[in-house]
């Protein structure tokens, strides 16, 4: 098995891992996203996430799940791909994909310590908040890289050529 797939589990798996840390005495980070065309405010995000907590598990949209968010010509680059470039990173310690319109169920299964977002969201649009500080844990936003984002990126390139 590639080194990297062993980083991508199935919920179950995660749930378990997860637990494990959590009696171990680690701090859990969650956070979710498409990471599609991974760029420098995909890793600077990422890095300030883990930087949280002990452990940083990362929900990644499927790609039907990124269609019906970003459009029928997204994504760019499919899930499997996506899932072992978030894998290969050495501050993403698993990788669960998730096909829901939100990562809510993801979150109410794993049970973080800490969910964090990009401050691009408030505290009141963060899905999941609510659920994680009932549950004794906390919600973070961190500061995003301006100028960074993938559909800036694919308008650039699409303007290019």
């Amino acid at each position: 098995m590639i080194l990297t797939e062993n980083k991508i589990r199935q919920l179950s798996e995660a749930i378990t891992q997860v637990a494990d840390w959590q009696r171990a005495g680690q701090k859990v980070v969650f956070t979710n996203g498409c990471f599609d065309i991974v760029h420098l405010g995909h890793i600077d995000y990422l890095e300030k996430a883990r930087a949280l907590g002990d452990r940083l598990v990362l929900g990644l949209n499927t790609d039907a799940s990124v269609s019906r968010l970003k459009g029928p010509n997204r994504p760019v680059v499919n899930e499997y791909a996506r899932a072992r470039l978030m894998a290969a990173l050495a501050f993403v310690d698993t990788v669960i994909l998730f096909d829901e319109p939100t990562p809510q169920t993801l979150i109410e299964a794993l049970k973080p310590d800490i969910l964090v977002k990009g401050d691009d969201y408030t505290l009141e649009t963060i899905v999941g908040a609510d659920f994680v500080i009932k549950n004794g844990g906390t919600v973070e936003t961190v500061a995003l890289v301006p100028g960074y984002s993938t559909t800036s990126l694919i308008a650039k390139i699409k303007k290019s050529y």
